[in-house]
């Protein structure tokens, strides 16, 4: 049987959200909105899987600066990044006639970042250390943020240096702000198996910090 082979959309970047200060208020929100955010992302897959474009567009502006985010702080490599989120957009776009709405739509996105981060390290060495800092401030000032940006990128070299499921643990539940159960349904696995990757996660990232502020005492004694 012939395979129908299906042209490849524009991806566009979604506006970021302000951030709320009342925490209740915000979480009574998030449910709110998580519940009509699914129900959104399950239609537009529908209308995707007819073929409908800008029904994409609409769905890649929802979730791509997000993914991209999350890849970033995987691979620690910007080039790396860029191509894993056009990889999952574009089998968003393939896979959208198959597609049957039984977890979110979110939750199966993660997913496919992830596992397409994890074969990219695999596969590939981790990036220079140049390469390995966090999406930099859109304002930077060269005195004032140093410090904060040498950290940064310190932490960011820890992180990919960790497991592959340590490191997808932490950044779905950290960066990403993912409940243990739902960074468990990314990962196909159990709470408590989460919650012991984050505790060694954790413990390596301590060690790792600890050793570059002794380092840096020990080099600042005259």
């Amino acid at each position: 049987m012939k395979q129908e082979t299906r042209a490849r959309p524009f991806v566009v970047s979604p506006p970021h959200k302000d951030a709320h200060p009342d925490r209740a208020e915000v979480r009574r929100a998030a449910e709110t909105e998580d519940a009509h955010d699914d129900a959104c992302d399950n239609t537009l897959m529908r209308r995707v899987a007819q073929g409908d474009e800008a029904a994409f567009r609409r769905l890649a502006a929802r979730h791509a600066v997000r993914m991209l985010a999350l890849a970033r702080r995987m691979l620690a490599n910007p080039a790396d990044a860029e191509e894993i989120t056009q990889e999952a957009m574009l089998r968003v776009w393939l896979n959208a006639p198959r597609w049957r709405a039984e977890a979110a739509f979110k939750t199966w996105l993660y997913r496919v970042v992830v596992n397409l981060c994890l074969n990219r390290q695999r596969q590939r060495s981790f990036a220079p250390l140049d390469d390995a800092a966090e999406i930099p401030d859109p304002q930077p000032s060269a005195d004032a943020n140093l410090e904060r940006q040498e950290a940064d990128a310190t932490m960011a070299r820890a992180i990919a240096d960790l497991p592959d499921r340590q490191r997808a643990a932490i950044v779905l539940t950290y960066y990403e702000d993912l409940s243990n159960a739902e960074a468990a349904a990314v990962l196909e696995t159990t709470v408590s198996s989460v919650e012991a990757l984050l505790v060694r996660a954790k413990r390596t990232l301590r060690a790792v910090l600890r050793a570059q502020h002794d380092d840096l005492t020990s080099g600042s004694r005259p």
